[in-house]
Order: structure tokens, then C-alpha cells, then sequence
């Protein structure tokens, strides 16, 4: 065992101890999910990368996939998509500009991707396109506001190529540029009614801590995060889930 899984299983017993009923927001993102994938869905997942749901949740994503009529993968970067397991359906492409036609899928979902739109009101626009009359657009993604998503902001993208690695063990590779111009409650409803999106939900969520591989910062984060989770601290938590339907 790696000195790395040590100091995050020490992070895991404390956040048993401060918060014995945290759930990671990837755990309550799938369960939202599961709620719109079904035999007859036809499915589009935004910078699918490696994988839609994380790795440690491969068996529940072959799952949602095999329980899907069509599922298919766009991302932007080639290496991330010859590395997908899951999909066989896998397209290099633009979110400005999605090679499929009008009105061709049901769901569109894109997990933690949201931020790294540059333009959002013409991808935005360019989701609703392919939906399908009363189609789903489902994202989860940092919130702006969130204290997290607030320090990453200070941080220049050149030094988070070599930051994200040491904090959340992601390749150098996998670090993108951010921008985070549709993360936030008013900035969705603002562009998904203006792209022609009814706001159907948005919801709050809290995620565990960032610094778990240093435990004693963690043990003031969690309780940090125990904090948000009362409701006057709603509007500050640091992820965000939300679903837009297709007018």
C-alpha cells in the first residue's frame, strides 16, 4: 500500500467520525442518472474522457450503458476516448459544434465538464439542438461559489497541471484549462433560458474533502463541509447537479 492510500484511508476514519453520512456527489450524480437511463433512451455524454462515471464505479456504468438503447461518447482529446472501455460508440468533436443532427437524442449528460466551457451560451445552444423535443440535459459540476472551486480559481492553469496530480492523483494529462462561466445557480437558469431550457432542478451538493491526502488540513475541511451542509449555507456548497429540459 502506497503512502498515498494510507493518508487517504486516514481521511476516510476521520470523515466517519465528523461526517458519518457524507455521500461523494458522484454517488448522488449516478443516482440521478439512473432515473432517466432506460432500454428506449438515446443518450449523449459530454468530454466522456476515460470513463462517464469514475473508475471505481466501471460495474454501474457497463451497467447504465448495457440498459441503454444508444450510448454514445464525444470528447475532444483522442488519447481520452482510445482509453474509454465502456463505450463502442466514441466521437472526437467540439461541443460547439456536434457532428449529429437535430433532434437525435433523448439525454445529453455531461459530468464534471460544465466548467471547462469556454463559450457556453453557443454550446448550450448546441446541446439543445440535438435533444430531442422534451429532452434532458444533465450536468453535475463544481459550483463557483464553493470554496474549493474559489482557491482553484487563484491558481494559474499552468501550476494546476502539476498541483491536480499531487491533491487527486489525476495524470498531469487529464488536467484541462477551467473557466467557470455556467457554475452557478443564477448563470445556469440565465443561459438555459435563454438557450431555450426550462429549468427543471438544480441542486446543491457537498463533496468530500479536496486535501484528504494531508489529513490534519482535511479534518478542518470536513468539518467545513459539515458546516455547508446546514440549509442557511446552501447557496455556498461545492458541486451542483442540474437538469434543463428542452422546450
Amino acid at each position: 500500500m502506497s503512502i498515498r492510500e494510507v493518508l487517504f484511508r486516514v481521511s476516510r476514519k476521520i470523515q466517519k467520525i465528523i461526517i458519518p453520512t457524507l455521500r461523494h456527489p458522484q454517488d448522488l450524480y449516478e443516482q440521478v442518472l439512473k432515473g432517466y437511463v432506460n432500454p428506449h433512451v438515446r443518450w449523449l455524454d459530454l468530454g466522456c474522457g476515460h470513463h462517464i462515471l469514475p473508475a471505481w464505479r466501471r460495474a454501474e456504468e457497463e451497467h447504465l450503458v448495457g440498459n441503454s438503447k444508444l450510448v454514445v461518447g464525444v470528447d475532444c482529446d483522442l488519447d481520452s476516448l482510445k482509453k474509454h472501455m465502456t463505450l463502442h460508440l466514441r466521437v472526437c468533436g467540439d461541443i460547439t459544434q456536434l457532428p449529429f443532427k437535430d433532434d437525435e437524442f433523448d439525454l445529453v449528460t455531461a459530468n464534471m465538464v460544465v466548467e471547462h466551457l469556454e463559450n457556453p451560451e453557443v454550446q448550450f445552444q448546441e446541446i439543445r439542438r440535438v435533444l430531442k423535443p422534451r429532452g434532458i440535459f444533465l450536468f453535475h459540476t463544481p459550483h463557483a461559489y464553493g470554496y474549493s472551486t474559489l482557491v482553484a480559481k487563484c491558481v494559474p492553469n499552468r501550476w494546476k497541471r502539476k498541483l491536480v496530480p499531487l491533491i487527486e492523483g489525476r495524470k498531469e494529462e487529464d488536467v484541462f484549462p477551467t473557466y467557470y462561466r455556467a457554475n452557478s445557480i443564477s448563470a445556469t437558469k440565465r443561459l438555459g433560458e435563454k438557450c431555450g431550457f426550462r429549468v427543471e432542478e438544480i441542486r446543491m451538493l457537498v463533496s468530500s474533502a479536496a486535501c484528504a491526502v494531508v489529513p490534519p488540513l482535511a479534518t478542518l475541511e470536513l468539518v467545513w463541509i459539515r458546516i455547508l451542509m446546514t440549509r442557511p449555507l446552501k447557496p455556498l456548497r461545492t458541486n451542483m447537479i442540474a437538469i434543463l429540459g428542452k422546450e
